[in-house]
C-alpha cells in the first residue's frame, strides 16, 4: 500500500517537473511581407524574372535556384527593370520574409520539398556591373 503510493507521489514528481523544464516557448515568425524578417541581402547577384507588365517580379540568387522571392514592392522596382531583359542579373538588396501561402502548403504535403519560397521587400535594385565601375562602358 504504502509502495503504490510512493510510487504514484514518484510519477506525479516526474510529470510536474517535466513541465517545469520545457517551458521555454520559442517565438514563432511571422511570414509575409513586413513581418519578421528571415534574412537580409545586400547588393546580392541575382536572375531577375517578371510579368510583360512587371505586375510580378521574382529573383533567384545565383547559384541558389532552390530559393525563390517574390517581390513585395513590384510597382516601385519596374521603373529599373526598363533596359533589362526577364532573366537578366541584377544587385537585389531588401528584407527577405518567410511566403505564407507556400508555408501552408508544404505544412499540409505528405512529401517536404527542397524549394524554398520567400517575398523580399526590395530597397535597391541595381545593374550588375561585374566588378566594372558605373563610369566606364558596359562592353
Amino acid at each position: 500500500m504504502i509502495g503504490k503510493t510512493i510510487s504514484k507521489f514518484l510519477i506525479a514528481g516526474v510529470i510536474i517537473f517535466a513541465m517545469f523544464i520545457s517551458t521555454d516557448c520559442k517565438k514563432q515568425v511571422r511570414c509575409g511581407c513586413g513581418k519578421d524578417v528571415v534574412r537580409s541581402l545586400v547588393n546580392t547577384s541575382a536572375n531577375i524574372y517578371f510579368s510583360p507588365d512587371k505586375a510580378t517580379i521574382s529573383c533567384y540568387i545565383v547559384g541558389n535556384q532552390y530559393a525563390s522571392y517574390t517581390f513585395c514592392n513590384p510597382s516601385e522596382m519596374a521603373p529599373k527593370l526598363v533596359d533589362i531583359s526577364s532573366g537578366d542579373i541584377m544587385l537585389v538588396t531588401g528584407s527577405a520574409y518567410y511566403d505564407c501561402q507556400a508555408l501552408s502548403q508544404q505544412s499540409n504535403s505528405r512529401y517536404p520539398s527542397i524549394q524554398q519560397y520567400y517575398q523580399i521587400e526590395v530597397d535597391d535594385l541595381t545593374l550588375d556591373l561585374y566588378g566594372k565601375n558605373p563610369g566606364n562602358p558596359i562592353n
